[in-house]
């Protein structure tokens, strides 16, 4: 469970290049947002699992532990915390990375003020909805409860990120129709312009959890691709074509 669930108001700022952090700081000040600012990897994991937040902003190029370390360790304590990963490092491998360690959006630098904005409301307003999720998930051997960020898949144990739990309550909710990603960035990511962003955040984040839902991740049968249509989740495992 999340360990931030009261504030949703509240950010925390991880970045050591100070023009930077300061910009970041009155941006969010300036838009009704409580703010704390720390330079180094070791002080914000700190601060991310001692306190409240609403969401945290993480460089990854910081003294010390790194944002992806950050970002890992924090979701070996908190699966539900947002996180968005703004970084200089933006090659396919940098992106691939963080969304494995589980941020729930990367943002290469730089970046433009009313963009970051948007997807700081997105994730904000979904982190908010998850709250809400009482529901739960059965089909095959999988079993999901999307309040508890958990499930089994036969006798294994599974736990989930925030954003997974997200993915898949939105496919379920869904079921037996394929979904666009289109769809998923607007409604998952909340992204107004979804046709516009890079569907690579989708595409990682599906086979993050075919490895965990699926008996054998590369010919799935509950989570399967419709080539030009999009992901499906099936009320139960059948053979099917995938991509």
């Amino acid at each position: 469970m999340s360990l931030n669930n009261t504030s949703s108001t509240s950010i925390l700022i991880v970045e050591d290049e100070i023009a930077i952090a300061e910009g970041l700081v009155d941006l969010c000040e300036l838009n009704g947002y409580h703010v704390k600012h720390v330079a180094d990897g070791e002080s914000g994991l700190s601060e991310a699992l001692s306190n409240q937040y609403g969401l945290v902003l993480l460089d990854v190029m910081l003294p010390g532990m790194n944002g992806f370390e950050v970002c890992d360790k924090i979701r070996e304590k908190d699966r539900s915390l947002p996180i968005i990963i703004l970084s200089a490092k933006n090659s396919d491998e940098d992106i691939i990375n963080g969304l494995k360690f589980g941020a729930d959006d990367y943002i290469p630098k730089p970046f433009s003020v009313p963009m970051l904005l948007a997807r700081i409301e997105a994730v904000l307003r979904r982190s908010r909805q998850s709250l809400e999720n009482e529901g739960k998930l059965a089909a095959g051997n999988l079993r999901v409860n999307f309040r508890e960020y958990s499930g089994t898949r036969g006798k294994e144990e599974l736990a989930f990120t925030r954003k997974e739990i997200e993915i898949l309550e939105y496919l379920w909710n869904n079921r037996d129709h394929a979904v666009p990603r289109s769809e998923l960035l607007r409604e998952v990511w909340g992204y107004e312009n979804a046709e516009s962003v890079d569907t690579r955040t989708v595409d990682i984040h599906i086979t993050k959890l075919r490895k965990k839902i699926e008996d054998d991740p590369s010919h799935p049968k509950l989570l399967v691709t419709f080539r030009g249509e999009g992901y499906q989740m099936r009320s139960s495992p059948e053979c099917s074509k995938t991509t």
